[in-house]
């Protein structure tokens, strides 16, 4: 059989932004397997990628804006030799979707991949003057006009619904290969850690627990390990921040005996398939979570994790885990199986097939 050519369009490139790597990247190997060349065509170049969160760089950042509109360029002569196109969020980042357009004009067999809720107004602290320039209609012309959308919570899938009616949802998943336990459940070696993962632009999340963390301390030692976030701070807490690294990722994340995840309640956050949870759970790792959107499908509340909202909610929570070694071994053992189940790549690599096969058939 004749392999199927498929030009994929994408923001970052492979293996740095976590909307990627821990969606469809993960699967490319599998796809190929089947038949499937996957040509990678990412907007941001790495010089790009390792200044476009940090605060300056303005001409390094216009510079390299036009390099990702001219590679854009490039690959609408391209198009035309596929037999398909799959895109991630979006062709280009700002304005009209002119692009989006000609795209769907050169090639019309079209998956269009959407990870959180990117048609509001959000963006990075680092950028934020740019948030006018934003093409928030990108995403809905590309709802229209895709042939199958791959979502990543119920949310976004009844939000598509609204404009294309062929839509799989496939929550962001986990090599369980890799992410391997090994956590000794023991309270032999204080203080405990109790640690949180992601970017500069979700740590301010980590500031609604300032309060619940200064309490616990008070009640049982422990540490605060922030992972991505080099340059988290918070009085009063014992705390170590480190750089996120994909070679260290799953060795950092095994450092923590508790994860946690709290999130606000903000439109944007309905969107989340629940990552952090996720990769705590699949190295056995009990977590507590805010009780808000994706989070109650993920986790079964007192079975493989504990979802609360109150500080009250919170404080009782990680006292018990953090006192409790076997309540952690307990909880953590039913969040990996949880995850083996229903988040892991080989559970839900066949989703990924079936869209490929019923667009690119």
């Amino acid at each position: 059989m004749k392999q199927k050519k498929i030009l994929l369009i994408c923001p970052h490139p492979e293996d740095t932004a976590p909307g990627q790597r821990l969606k469809y990247e993960q699967y490319l190997a599998y796809l190929r397997s089947e038949g499937y060349q996957i040509d990678i065509s990412p907007f941001m170049s790495m010089p790009f990628w390792n200044i476009v969160y940090k605060k300056g760089y303005l001409l390094q950042k216009v510079f390299w804006t036009l390099m990702g509109y001219l590679r854009r360029v490039v690959d609408l002569f391209r198009l035309p030799f596929y037999d398909g196109v799959y895109i991630f969020l979006w062709v280009t980042p700002f304005g009209p979707p002119i692009f989006e357009r000609l795209f769907t004009f050169f090639n019309n067999k079209m998956i269009y991949d959407i990870d959180d809720m990117v048609f509001l107004r959000h963006s990075s602290s680092a950028n934020r003057f740019m948030e006018v320039f934003k093409g928030r209609g990108k995403p809905i012309y590309l709802m229209k006009k895709a042939k199958h959308v791959i979502v990543c919570t119920p949310k976004l899938d009844n939000f598509v619904q609204q404009f294309n009616s062929k839509t799989t949802d496939i929550s962001s998943t986990i090599n369980a290969q890799t992410y391997l336990p090994v956590n000794p459940y023991s309270n032999d070696n204080p203080p405990l850690t109790v640690g949180w993962s992601g970017s500069h632009s979700t740590s301010k999340y980590l500031h609604l627990l300032k309060d619940v963390f200064k309490e616990l301390q008070k009640i049982h030692p422990f540490k605060l390990l922030v992972i991505g976030d080099p340059n988290f701070k918070m009085e009063g807490v014992d705390l170590e921040a480190i750089p996120w690294s994909s070679a260290t990722e799953v060795q950092n994340l095994q450092r923590i005996d508790i994860g946690v995840y709290p999130l606000p309640d903000e439109e944007w956050v309905y969107g989340k398939s629940g990552l952090k949870a996720l990769q705590y759970m699949t190295l056995g790792i009990p977590t507590v979570a805010t009780a808000i959107g994706a989070n109650f499908r993920v986790i079964e509340d007192g079975v493989s994790g504990f979802l609360v909202n109150t500080p009250h909610e919170w404080l009782k929570a990680l006292q018990h885990l953090l006192e409790n070694p076997s309540m952690r071994k307990e909880i953590g053992g039913q969040a990996r199986k949880r995850v083996e189940n229903y988040y892991s790549i080989e559970a839900n690599k066949h989703k990924y097939l079936d869209a490929f096969e019923k667009t690119f058939k």
